[in-house]
């Protein structure tokens, strides 16, 4: 019995070491096949590493603000008995906006003037009789006192009558009514939005390291967001007149003309400020930058000989990058002006693939 066994035993271990030992020579085999085998030569589109002149930049995020705005509000209260302008509207500097009622004024007014004129008649009547000494000094300057007091409640009376009849302080376009006919105000009442919008107030910090780099006339470009592709352009006209000593920023002030009235104040926008002066830098389209935590890098084509013949091989290149400007990123090291660098075709690569660039330069 363990005689068979024992028999049966061997006989498995026979049987599954030849398959073993098969596998292991068809592996072999394959591996020198595979070794003979010439390695694949990748397809890839490249581009050579360029030398430009850029004008340096200091970039914020800016806020845009009314050259001239306001929210329109009563100096004295009542009631409104008049609205003359619509929502929306564009109104010129002295445009009635709102009445509020005046009758008490328009009464007092009628009962000053009144007073105005016969102290005036008894002003000309005292300049008579102290022409022929029928009246002392005493009397002309009382007489001249009760004018001028006059006249000063007429020039009161029309103020307040002014102050009720609200007008446009300066030219502009109104936002939405606030307030209804009849409604009672008080002082401080907001009424309505009063906004110019041509130019505009681009409001932004920058940093005090970049302070030396920035002046008064300095061109910048704003892009937003509601309007993607388009740039305005403007200069810097105002700088704050110290750093701000909690965040170590300071306040710059650009104007930007908007002729087309398609921006807002309170828009938010990407500001550019551009130095006049250019320096050199080495640049590369960005879709030859692999980023990853470990480091940017970018896949180099080098001429080397394999196998007697010559071929390109693609190598990684860790890089330090700087800003991007459209489609070009900086490249502050790592790499060479003239230098071929992989912009195609990259995740088919690794260290030491042979590349090929057709010669439309795009795989």
């Amino acid at each position: 019995m363990k005689k068979a066994f024992v028999i049966v035993i061997l006989v498995l271990l026979i049987l599954f070491g030849g398959i073993f030992g098969f596998k292991l020579y068809g592996n072999y085999m394959m591996h020198q096949a595979l070794a003979h085998m010439p390695v694949p030569v990748v397809s890839v589109s490249a581009s050579k590493v360029v030398e430009r002149e850029w004008h340096p930049e200091v970039t914020a995020v800016g806020s845009f603000a009314a050259i001239q705005g306001v929210e329109v509000t009563p100096q004295l209260g009542g009631a409104i008995t008049g609205i003359y302008f619509h929502s929306g509207e564009y109104v010129k500097a002295g445009t009635p906006l709102i009445q509020i009622d005046n009758s008490n004024q328009l009464a007092q007014l009628a009962s000053d003037e009144a007073q105005r004129r016969l102290a005036q008649i008894n002003l000309r009547r005292t300049q008579t009789l102290i022409a022929t000494k029928a009246a002392s000094q005493s009397q002309l300057d009382s007489a001249v006192a009760s004018y001028q007091s006059a006249v000063a409640a007429v020039k009161n009376d029309h103020a307040t009558l002014a102050k009720l009849a609200i007008r446009a302080p300066f030219s502009g376009y109104l936002g939405v009514r606030q307030v209804d006919l009849g409604q009672y105000i008080i002082p401080g009442t907001a009424m309505v939005d009063l906004q110019s919008w041509d130019p505009l107030f681009v409001n932004f910090t920058v940093p005090q390291s970049d302070f030396a780099r920035i002046h008064v006339g300095t061109p910048v470009q704003v892009e937003v967001d509601s309007y993607p592709g388009q740039t305005f352009s403007g200069k810097i006209t105002a700088m704050g007149a110290a750093i701000n000593t909690a965040t170590r920023q300071i306040d710059v002030q650009a104007t930007v003309p908007n002729p087309k009235t398609i921006l807002r104040p309170g828009m938010f926008g990407n500001v550019t400020v551009i130095e006049k002066r250019l320096e050199k830098v080495l640049t590369v389209p960005a879709s030859a930058i692999t980023y990853n935590t470990f480091g940017d890098f970018v896949y180099v084509v080098e001429k080397k000989t394999i196998h007697g013949k010559e071929s390109q091989i693609a190598l990684q290149r860790i890089v330090k990058t700087g800003i991007q400007r459209g489609s070009e990123v900086q490249i502050l090291s790592g790499l060479r002006a003239g230098e071929l660098v992989v912009t195609g075709g990259q995740i088919k690569l690794h260290e030491g693939s042979p590349v090929k660039i057709p010669a439309s330069g795009k795989a």
